[in-house]
């Protein structure tokens, strides 16, 4: 029997965590290899730490020629990533830090099995289970302390960029803890952000409590006022200083905050990272068309939460296993859903994922900070896996 009041965390980091700044990076590369050749193929990781950046990894673009193009050209471009982000310090600088690439040639072994041919469809990149959740306790369809997490830090983010509050350095992390009545979000219990600073704020040396004072009032305008309490209790920089973060205190590596970038432990996770991979890669375009079916579940109002599982074999077309939850909350039998979703999405093949959501363009970049999910879809095709199209075909269902 599921329980209906709990309590429950979730955590965020911000673009300027050092992981993340390795996740930027490698989305980075997906998307210069995508923006010269859609069908480019990608598998990017990045390694930050002391005024060091390193890539490696396997990469195909239209020719060999044109791949080592694209990688000649990298440098710039990963070093304007990480300026964005806001790195202009002594131990990690975006125009000092020492730059490697080691990618090379996607295995011809691997090509063989994913590619498409006159004898058979394309296939998954790799074997894997995927999952995608959705839940109506947020207007994002999101797990609310996820939500609030990356909320904050979105906040503090913009508030440095603009110059506001110039204290701020790019590395934070944020923790909601929330109390839950009858499956509804209820209070929130506690407010956990660490967050690097310069050593001064307003001409004093920088404590917990001045950082506290400085960031309390972005906080509280990016959270539900009716959830927040006097009993809500306030953590912030709780070891004191910090003043040395990002991959300047802490070597960051692409894919190590997989919860972060789905459901904050809300919901299950198939274990593979997004970033850094081309949309052939099912751990990334599966586990998009995953959230996809299930947020337009639950905007069609067929159940409250959903949870989707889907499974695949690296060089097979066709899925091993389509899954759907709707943890008690369904209005419509999950057996119908489990036949009916697949069918409005191509068979849930890799290229009928790329095609209906359009996944073949360089909209990746922006995807490596505050999570995958719960974004508003752009213009030019980003987040595409966020759109609610499917909401009136499936009301037919209930």
């Amino acid at each position: 029997m599921s329980r209906s009041s709990y309590i429950f965390t979730s955590e965020s980091v911000s673009e300027g965590h050092p992981d993340k700044v390795a996740d930027r990076i490698s989305d980075t590369v997906v998307d210069a290899f995508l923006a010269a050749e859609p069908e480019a193929r990608v598998a990017c990781e990045t390694l930050v730490t002391t005024n060091r950046i390193v890539l490696a990894g396997e990469v195909r673009g239209a020719s060999k020629d044109q791949t080592k193009q694209i990688i000649k050209d990298l440098e710039p471009k990963v070093r304007q990533a990480v300026k964005d982000i806001g790195y202009e310090q002594k131990g990690f600088h975006w125009q000092k830090a020492k730059f490697a690439c080691h990618l090379h040639g996607q295995s011809a072994h691997i090509a063989q099995g994913v590619d498409s041919s006159d004898k058979k469809e394309e296939g998954a990149g790799d074997q894997g289970i995927m999952f995608g959740y959705a839940t109506s306790e947020t207007p994002e369809l999101m797990p609310a302390p996820l939500q609030y997490s990356h909320n904050i830090l979105r906040e503090l983010a913009r508030v440095r960029h603009s110059g506001e509050r110039p204290e701020l350095e790019p590395d934070a992390k944020s923790q909601v803890t929330l109390r839950y009545e009858n499956g509804k979000p209820a209070e929130i219990l506690s407010v956990l952000v660490s967050h690097q600073h310069k050593k001064r704020i307003d001409g004093k040396i920088a404590t917990s409590k001045r950082v506290l004072e400085v960031i309390k009032p972005y906080v509280l305008s990016v959270l539900p006022a009716e959830l927040v309490t006097k009993k809500t209790k306030w953590i912030v920089n709780p070891t004191g200083r910090f003043e040395i973060g990002g991959p300047d205190g802490d070597a960051g590596l692409t894919g190590r905050k997989i919860i972060v970038d789905t459901y904050g432990g809300a919901a299950p996770h198939g274990g593979g990272a997004f970033s850094g991979k081309d949309p052939t890669k099912v751990d990334r375009s599966a586990a998009y068309i995953c959230r996809y079916l299930a947020k337009n579940v639950v905007a069609a109002g067929l159940a409250d939460r959903c949870t989707i599982q889907i499974s695949y074999a690296i060089g097979v077309a066709k899925p091993l296993s389509f899954y759907v939850d709707l943890h008690g909350t369904g209005r419509v039998d999950p057996e119908l859903l489990e036949k009916t979703l697949p069918e409005l999405v191509g068979g849930a093949t890799p290229r009928a994922i790329r095609e209906h959501l359009g996944l073949n363009k360089p909209i990746y970049a922006r995807t490596a900070a505050y999570g995958h999910f719960g974004r508003t879809p752009d213009n030019d095709g980003g987040f595409s896996w966020e759109k609610t199209d499917l909401v009136s075909e499936l009301k037919g269902l209930a």
